[in-house]
């Protein structure tokens, strides 16, 4: 008999060798000693192939090698290189299989290869290739203050989480200190302001920390006792200068003047100051009955800068507060301290820009998808936020071409800032859009980002963000329209999209009316777009009131004047056919007063302003409304006195018309004005393109006012801000 191995035991057949049994060993062996026998070297796969890897992550396979002979192997292996690693290569393989892990762990981005080698004396030669690619931790969002951003490799997603409490943090303001993590949010201590001089307002800027500024003017009684202020003490009261008007009767032989403090009634010498110097006009002086005058002269400008000429796409301007000049054009570079003889231009082009903390803030500047706060003395940059470096997640919704829309002003620590990008898939040729909403700090931190959607910004009709506003409370509001053109500078069509959104930036509310798009304004809760006939509550979109259609309206705390009837700023101005300029009470909204022009005569630009009187006359502090009435060839500046509807006074202009006046600015004591703009000035970008020409006036006596909404346009820096009031409670 002899003995050989199956799977399930051992099984004994009979030999016949020749002529007699003989048996070949002296028992049966797991593994007998077989002549002639030969191994055979097999792995169970020629390849391993890795799925994409993030970095500093192990991914791990298997694989067996195999003895597929009879024979005992000796086996040599060649070297793999990193990131690749095998454990449990066998230098023997008998007749069980050896299982071999490989594992692959990237340390950078890229595709990796390696090729193993095994080779066994009578055995053969086998060969296994090994190939992955080590992919890149994704960004992730720029996490917000007192929270953290970490990517979850196993879910493939950015996780947030919120900073324990008492975490220091940076809350983007120079005016809080000792900042830390509370629930989430970064708060601190306010920083105290104080000079100790009681006639001085003490203020605290998000950038700069303290300042000082002149305090509003203590108040008076309205009578015969004026406000005044010790540095040590305050406001009080003191006697009213001899001779100050009191009462209805202003003639020169009958008039109510103070006389001690008190309101009496006089008979006014001859050379007495019946009535105030205008811009143009000097004060009048009592002649015996009459309140003689010394005739008006014209205004001439003592600057003149004509874009046309110097082949400048400038097209808007911003006057500082202490009068300097800066211009700016839609992708063009902006010139700051334009009136000066040594002017300061921008290194980069950029789409638009305003005023903010004491500085020059712009759209796409240096590239598209970046906003950019500039130094006013330097022009160098303070800080840059980009979208798609900031807020990957949103970036990836696009097809990479993101570019800035709108900026507003929220508070002297928030900034709206409207991006605009094509839809991911989309060509640069789509006329569909996607927005974000993002809010940014003092520095350039990121506080909220979202993904504005309604089934109107969905249309492939280029919806587009018209107005832009805030108010007092940092609450934002902006509308959508489509557009009727395409390129800019984009014409609005209807109807438009009303979003009122928190100072975070959470929506509050959402309307739909059906006018078309256009800029907005604010005053004491009362939003105004350009083209309705009614207010909206700015607590619900509700609207409020009955009035012609708004335009670019200003308004003080009281009183509230939209543009003149049937005027415009577009070239050519079209038929002139408003005559009358009117008041509406704020926040009711009846009818103040109305303002008429002489017979033949309009007023010939929709842009208005506030202007305010200097300090310091005896006839206090006035509020006028400021515009342009076509007088003969050239328009004459009319002042209109905001709490009545009386004229202040009209004065001349001494230059030769390229087109009515399209927008003006105040500052202190001077007018800048443009004029010549050849495209349109009622889309968006206004003028884009245009090369107009520009000029300043000095204005003896007036300023620009501090009111709620100064300029729906315009108004000092642009800002489309709830202004505080000077004086106000």
């Amino acid at each position: 008999m002899g003995c050989s191995k199956t799977a399930t035991g051992t099984v004994w057949v009979p030999l016949l060798v020749g002529l007699a049994a003989v048996v070949l060993g002296a028992g049966c062996h797991d593994d007998p000693p077989l002549v002639g026998a030969q191994g055979r070297l097999r792995l169970s796969a020629q390849q391993v192939t890795f799925p994409g890897t993030y970095v500093g992550v192990t991914r791990e396979q298997t694989v067996r090698v195999i003895n597929a002979g009879r024979s005992r192997l000796t086996v040599s292996w060649t070297q793999v290189e990193a990131p690749f690693t095998l454990e449990g290569l066998p230098d023997e393989v008998g007749a069980a299989e050896a299982e071999v892990r490989v594992r692959f762990a990237p340390t950078a981005p890229g595709p990796y290869s390696a090729t193993l080698t095994g080779t066994a004396a009578g055995g053969g030669t086998v060969t296994l290739t090994l190939t992955g690619e080590g992919l890149a931790i994704p960004t992730c969002p720029t996490p917000l203050a007192c929270h953290g951003y970490t990517f979850d490799v196993a879910t493939e997603k950015c996780v947030e989480t919120r900073l324990p409490d008492g975490t220091t943090c940076d809350p983007g303001n120079a005016c809080l200190m000792e900042a830390t993590c509370q629930e989430g949010r970064c708060k601190g201590r306010e920083r105290v302001c104080n000079d100790g001089n009681a006639c001085t307002t003490d203020v605290c800027n998000p950038l700069d920390g303290c300042q000082t500024v002149p305090a509003p003017p203590c108040p008076g009684d309205g009578v015969c006792q004026v406000g005044v202020c010790d540095p040590a003490t305050g406001c009080g009261l003191a006697k009213a200068k001899d001779g100050t008007f009191c009462g209805a009767k202003r003639g020169c032989d009958v008039a109510d003047v103070c006389v001690d403090g008190a309101c009496v009634v006089r008979d006014l010498p001859d050379g007495f100051v019946c009535a105030p110097s205008t811009p143009c006009q000097g004060e009048g002086r009592c002649a015996g009955a009459v309140c003689a005058r010394p005739p008006p002269t014209v205004l001439r400008p003592d600057w003149s800068m004509d874009a046309q000429e110097q082949a400048l796409d400038l097209h808007d301007m911003m006057i500082w507060p202490d009068g300097n000049v800066t211009l700016t054009g839609f992708f063009a570079r902006p010139v700051l301290d334009a009136t000066s003889s040594t002017p300061l231009v921008a290194r980069d082009t950029a789409r638009r820009c305003m005023l903010w903390n004491a500085r020059l803030l712009c759209m796409d500047y240096p590239q598209q998808g970046q906003v950019s706060l500039l130094e006013r003395a330097t022009g160098q940059t303070r800080w840059s936020f980009t979208l798609a470096t900031a807020r990957p997640d949103l970036a990836q919704q696009t097809n990479n071409t993101i570019f800035m829309a709108r900026l507003a002003v929220m508070a002297p620590d928030r900034l709206a800032a409207l991006f605009e990008a094509y839809p991911v898939a989309q060509e640069g040729n789509t006329l569909c859009r996607i927005y974000f909403l993002v809010v940014l700090d003092a520095k350039g931190g990121l506080v909220s980002a979202t993904h504005l959607t309604d089934p109107l910004l969905e249309q492939c009709n280029h919806p587009h963000p018209f107005g832009l506003v805030s108010d007092v409370t940092g609450d934002l509001y902006v509308t959508f329209s489509p557009t009727v053109n395409t390129g800019a500078p984009l014409q609005p069509g209807a109807p438009t999209l009303v979003l009122a959104y928190s100072s975070d930036g959470v929506e509050r509310w959402r309307r739909t009316l059906p006018i078309g798009g256009g800029e907005l304004g604010m005053v004491r809760g009362l939003l105004l777009p350009e083209r309705s006939n009614a207010a909206l509550r700015a607590q619900d979109g509700m609207e409020v009131g009955a009035l012609p259609e708004l335009g670019r309206a200003v308004a003080t705390r009281e009183v509230l004047v939209p543009s003149p009837e049937g005027t415009t700023v577009n070239p050519g101005g079209g038929v002139l056919v408003s005559s009358e300029l009117s008041g509406f009470s704020v926040p009711e909204l009846r009818p103040a007063w109305t303002y008429r022009l002489e017979e033949g005569q309009s007023f010939a630009s929709k842009e208005l302003r506030l202007a305010e009187t200097l300090p310091g006359k005896p006839e206090g502090v006035e509020t006028l409304v400021l515009g342009f009435v076509a007088d003969g060839a050239t328009p004459t500046l009319l002042g209109v006195r905001a709490k009545d509807g009386s004229e202040a006074f009209r004065c001349a202009l001494s230059y030769t018309p390229r087109s009515l006046p399209q927008l003006f600015e105040l500052g202190p004591e001077s007018l800048v004005m443009m004029d010549g703009a050849s495209t349109c000035g009622e889309c968006d970008p206004p003028f884009a393109y245009s090369r107009p020409r520009f000029q300043r006036y000095p204005l003896p006596g007036l300023r620009s006012a501090e009111a709620p909404w100064p300029g729906t346009f315009g108004g000092p820096g642009h800002g489309h801000h709830e202004l505080p009031v000077r004086a106000s409670p």
